[in-house]
């Protein structure tokens, strides 16, 4: 299905904004923020995708970032040429992949609801950012009932129907959900260290699920279900200071 028919059917029911807005918007924010703590002290913004997948939502803030760093649990399959460099890193179990303080930014894009330990991974990222640094995160929201019962399935089914839902079968990867509700995902940003924690849920099935016409539909009417229920839409967007 073309993505501007896609996207005009979902604006034409009221599901804005969409989680790529609300992530650029925060990372403006956090790079500008970077950039005038970095400014007294003649260095460049340094940024970090942690889960950064096969594309970078980094990718526009390019020019304004001195050093960008892509970090997955898997060696991508062809050269991200956005990077300055890659790290095939286990986020919840490598805390010395990176040095302390060593980034300004952190992008997490849905990468919370795959960890095995969200906490560890949390508190690993809080420890790479500068004292005042940004972290960005997207995750799934447990408290949508598309996603509840996404999450509930067995690994096996889960894994299949994933293959259905995204962009390629290598988009599928396995699902944990063990801190994927608002309230869990702020009591996990506290615990890690993070404050000025802010959370908004935002409606996104249709755009994620949007490869056919058949979960498109589906994906549009999960939106539409928690429409008015801020607190059950599918996609919670993340963002805290170290």
């Amino acid at each position: 299905m073309p993505a501007t028919r896609r996207e005009a059917i979902i604006e034409r029911f009221g599901v804005t904004p969409d989680v790529s807005t609300l992530v650029r918007g925060a990372l403006r924010a956090a790079i500008a923020d970077a950039e005038a703590g970095a400014a007294t002290t003649e260095r460049r913004v340094a940024a970090l995708d942690a889960g950064c997948g096969h594309v970078s939502q980094l990718r526009p803030f390019r020019a304004r970032i001195g050093r960008l760093v892509g970090a997955d649990i898997h060696a991508p399959t062809a050269p991200l040429a956005e990077f300055d460099e890659f790290a095939e890193v286990d986020l919840c179990r490598e805390g010395a992949a990176f040095a302390s303080a060593t980034f300004d930014v952190i992008l997490s894009s849905f990468t919370l609801e795959h960890f095995a330990e969200p906490a560890a991974a949390l508190a690993n990222m809080h420890g790479w950012l500068v004292p005042g640094g940004t972290l960005v995160a997207t995750t799934v929201n447990r408290r949508h009932p598309f996603v509840a019962a996404y999450l509930g399935l067995p690994a096996m089914l889960r894994r299949r129907l994933q293959r259905v839902v995204k962009r390629s079968a290598a988009d599928a990867h396995p699902l944990v959900g063990t801190c994927n509700d608002p309230a869990a995902v702020a009591a996990a940003l506290d615990a890690a260290g993070f404050h000025n924690v802010r959370l908004r849920t935002v409606g996104h099935l249709a755009r994620a699920w949007g490869r056919t016409w058949p979960t498109f539909l589906v994906g549009l009417a999960g939106d539409l279900l928690a429409l008015g229920f801020p607190s059950r839409r599918s996609t919670i967007v993340a963002v805290a200071r170290a």
